[in-house]
């Protein structure tokens, strides 16, 4: 009887496969945010980074759907999210508030915490929301996305990833929307989708969904509105430095930054995965980064690349559930 029993929980399991994705929207913080989700019980709250969307994390919503409620959202400005158009609404507070206010939403906060993961610009949010709210918080997941503190140092003192950091400054620019959609959002697509095109990585429907996302109007100024409002990257022409002052500012506001050189400190267990090939955002942002977050893991992952999300989904995923499976 339990071997029968067994054989149609697999059965069953076969037959119905993960939760289906889900879309809905919320009005949070005076924005409407448009969010994935799937699957019931402990929150898990994906944020997205330049220049994606919640599509990003469809095979972690796919993944952990089956135990947790897997949440994804457009963050503001992108997709099919609000998209404020001064760039101050884009202020680090704000994002932060974002979260708070959408996870409430879901039901959770102090009284029921969640698990969050972030990636590139939603690993700075991530860093920053973890520092201002860690009671609302059971983990904390990072994914090549730098230390506030630690990445403004290395804006400031270093050339290697000062040099890699010089995009952000095209970012910035008045003409980097006309730049980056040119030839139908060329460089986007070779950016973040080029290598995965030809391994497999990624398919022409992946393709499509990103270029729907990259054409809603006003998406693309509003994610480029994060560096704009941050004002972040090396310093210019070799004089002065936006570095520090704009790593400081993605981290939130005062209190959070640690202005007394303290620095942003993480007090809940916290992993980091990188993709060391990550070009713009350098293996040198691990150095020091237990001093910042005592209850620190961090996984390596050599081949690969700031897109590790996508090229190692497998990977990603069972660090992840080892993690909080603690």
């Amino acid at each position: 009887m339990r071997i029968l029993l067994l054989a149609a929980l697999v059965s069953l399991a076969a037959v119905t496969g993960p939760p289906p994705i889900e879309r809905a929207t919320a009005d949070v913080n005076g924005v409407t945010l448009h969010y994935a989700k799937s699957g019931t019980g402990q929150l898990m709250l994906f944020l997205h980074g330049f220049p994606e969307f919640w599509y990003a994390w469809k095979d972690q919503l796919e993944e952990f759907g089956k135990d947790h409620l897997a949440v994804a959202p457009d963050m503001r400005g992108y997709n099919l999210s609000s998209k404020p158009e001064s760039v101050d609404q884009y202020r680090v507070p704000l994002l932060i508030e974002d979260v708070r206010t959408l996870a409430e939403r879901l039901g959770f906060g102090p009284e029921r915490k969640f698990i969050l993961i972030g990636h590139d610009w939603g690993g700075v949010v991530a860093w920053a929301y973890a520092a201002a709210h860690p009671d609302t918080l059971d983990k904390l997941v990072i994914v090549n996305a730098p230390h506030p503190t630690i990445f403004g140092r290395l804006l400031r003192e270093d050339p290697a990833q000062q040099k890699a950091s010089s995009y952000m400054l095209m970012f910035r620019g008045p003409e980097a929307e006309k730049t980056l959609s040119a030839n139908n959002h060329q460089m986007l697509v070779d950016i973040v989708l080029g290598a995965g095109l030809k391994n497999g990585t990624f398919t022409e429907d992946d393709k499509k969904a990103y270029l729907d996302a990259w054409s809603q109007p006003g998406a693309l100024t509003g994610g480029l509105n994060y560096y704009r409002a941050a004002q972040l990257g090396p310093p210019a022409g070799g004089t002065g430095g936006t570095g520090a002052a704009g790593a400081a500012r993605a981290t939130g506001a005062a209190g959070v930054t640690g202005a007394n050189g303290a620095g942003l400190v993480i007090r809940l267990p916290t992993l980091v995965i990188w993709g060391e090939r990550d070009t713009a955002l350098l293996t040198s942002n691990l150095v020091g980064l237990e001093q910042y977050v005592p209850e620190l893991t961090v996984r390596r992952i050599p081949d690969g690349t700031h897109w590790v999300v996508h090229e190692k989904p497998a990977e990603v995923n069972r660090q992840i559930r080892e993690f909080i499976a603690r």
